[in-house]
């Protein structure tokens, strides 16, 4: 009768844990996604008790709030810069949206200040995210850049290293000499 070693069971069971987690991520965002439209449904449906612009601006803050949450859960479930910029311009444009629908209570001169206003202000804070997504694409390179030239550092010195080793290695003679330079091989290759 053949025994199982006891790693092969814990690989065997570490396998079979591992759709169950995903299967938790996946459900926990579920839940969150229904808790998500459940809010926005509840504060939808508290604007049915208003009337004109305010029944109007309560709607599309609703709208707003849950375009963000979607966003944020993205951006979080996903964790990616791409996400988190994503989620940076749903925010600007659901401000946008709300601040557009509550220019509705102004006429004239004063109306289109107020959109023109609430426009810079979304270009601005999608100007901003852009930013932010271009710093953090270039830190992201900064550090690959940085990595690399740490490697090659390692390079040069473990060659230096060697090249010090072999050095020592001429100095002797016969059998001595021979394993030296193999030692040498063996520790730094080549």
């Amino acid at each position: 009768m053949k025994t199982i070693k006891p790693t092969a069971i814990a690989c065997v069971l570490a396998l079979s844990v591992l759709p169950f987690a995903a299967n938790a991520a996946t459900e926990q965002e579920k839940q969150s996604r229904n808790q998500i439209e459940d809010t926005y449904n509840a504060a939808k449906k508290q604007c049915d008790t208003l009337s004109g612009n305010g029944k109007d601006v309560c709607v599309e803050e609703a709208k707003a709030n849950r375009k963000v949450a979607l966003a944020d859960l993205e951006a979080a479930t996903k964790g990616t810069e791409k996400a988190r910029y994503d989620a940076q311009v749903a925010r600007a444009e659901a401000t946008y949206s709300v601040a557009k629908e509550r220019c509705d209570d102004k006429a004239g001169q004063a109306k289109d200040e107020c959109v023109q206003a609430a426009k810079t202000a979304e270009e601005k804070a999608k100007a901003d995210a852009k930013a932010s997504r271009k710093t953090a694409d270039a830190r992201r390179d900064e550090n690959a850049t940085a990595a690399k030239a740490d490697q090659q550092a390692a390079n040069k010195k473990r060659d230096a290293e060697r090249d010090l080793a072999k050095e020592k290695c001429d100095r002797l003679a016969g059998d001595a000499k021979t394993n030296c330079l193999s030692d040498v091989r063996s520790r730094y290759g080549s």
